[in-house]
C-alpha cells in the first residue's frame, strides 16, 4: 500500500497522522530497545544512578553521544573531554537539521523547536522518507509534522524507559554484550538505510561517508571518524550534482 492511499484509509486527522507515524516506527522500536538496555546497564556499571541516566537520556536524546560519553566515564569525569567527543559524534545533526530545514521553513516555532529537539536517526529518516515518497504521490504538503512528531515521540519515550530499565536490572544482567545485544544497533541502521535505498549513484556518497569513516576509525584516535564521515559524505554529494 502506498502513502496516498495510507493516507486516505486512515483519514486526514492529526490523530491518524500521529498513529501512522508510531505505526512505521513500531519495527525500528524493536531493534532500539535492545540497545537501549545496553546503555542503561553499562551506566549503571560506570555508577550512574536511575535518575542521572534518566536526565542524560530524556536531555541529551542521542545515543551515539551517549554511549561515547559513558565509555569515557570515570570518576571524577572528565568534563570537557566528553562534551568535545559528545560534540563530535552528534556534529551529524547538523546536517541531519539542514535536510529538513526545508519541511521546516513556514511551520511556526512552536513546532519547529520540539521537532528539532526530538530528532534523533531514526525519526529524521523516517520523516524523511515519508515526505519523499508523499512528495511522488502527488501529497501536498509532503512533510507531514503530525506523522513525524509520531514517530519521534515514539523513539523518546522507548529510548528513556528502556535505557532507565537497562540500569535498574543492569546488576543483575551483568555484561548484557554478551547476549549479543549491542548488534542491534547497526541493525537499525541498516534498515533505516535500505527504506531510503535508491540506486548504485545515489548510494556513492554513503559507501565514500563509510570508507573515510573507517579509515579514520582504524588510524586516527577518538570520535574524528563521525566527523570525517559526514564531511566526505557531503562533499562527494556536492562533487557528484556539480557533475549531474
Amino acid at each position: 500500500m502506498s502513502i496516498s492511499q495510507t493516507a486516505q484509509t486512515a483519514g486526514d486527522g492529526s490523530g491518524s497522522e500521529l498513529r501512522r507515524g508510531v505505526a512505521s516506527c513500531a519495527p525500528v522500536l524493536l531493534g532500539t530497545i535492545p540497545y537501549a538496555l545496553v546503555l542503561g546497564a553499562q551506566a549503571s556499571q560506570k555508577g550512574l544512578s536511575t535518575v542521572e541516566l534518566s536526565m542524560m537520556t530524556g536531555l541529551n536524546f542521542a545515543g551515539g553521544s551517549e554511549f561515547a560519553a559513558i565509555q569515557l566515564w570515570t570518576s571524577p569525569p572528565h568534563v570537557l573531554l566528553i562534551v568535545a567527543i559528545t560534540f563530535l559524534v552528534n556534529s551529524r545533526h547538523l546536517l541531519m537539521g539542514a535536510a529538513l530545514a526545508p519541511f521546516l521553513r513556514d511551520l511556526p516555532r512552536r513546532e519547529v523547536f520540539p521537532a528539532l529537539f526530538f530528532m534523533c536517526d531514526e525519526s529524521w529518516a523516517l520523516g524523511l522518507a515519508d515526505a519523499k515518497q508523499r512528495a511522488a504521490d502527488g501529497i501536498r504538503p509532503a512533510f507531514s509534522p503530525r506523522y513525524y512528531m509520531g514517530a519521534a515521540l515514539a523513539m523518546y519515550v522507548t529510548w528513556v524507559a528502556f535505557t532507565t530499565l537497562g540500569a535498574l536490572l543492569g546488576p543483575m544482567l551483568g555484561h548484557v554484550e554478551t547476549y549479543g545485544f549491542d548488534m542491534a544497533f547497526p541493525a537499525v541502521f541498516l534498515v533505516l538505510m535500505r527504506g531510503m535505498w535508491k540506486d548504485m549513484k545515489a548510494a556513492l556518497p554513503w559507501l565514500v561517508s563509510l570508507i573515510v569513516a573507517a579509515l579514520v576509525y582504524l588510524f586516527v584516535p577518538g570520535a574524528w571518524y563521525v566527523a570525517a564521515g559526514a564531511v566526505s559524505g557531503l562533499l562527494a554529494a556536492w562533487l557528484m550534482a556539480g557533475e549531474a
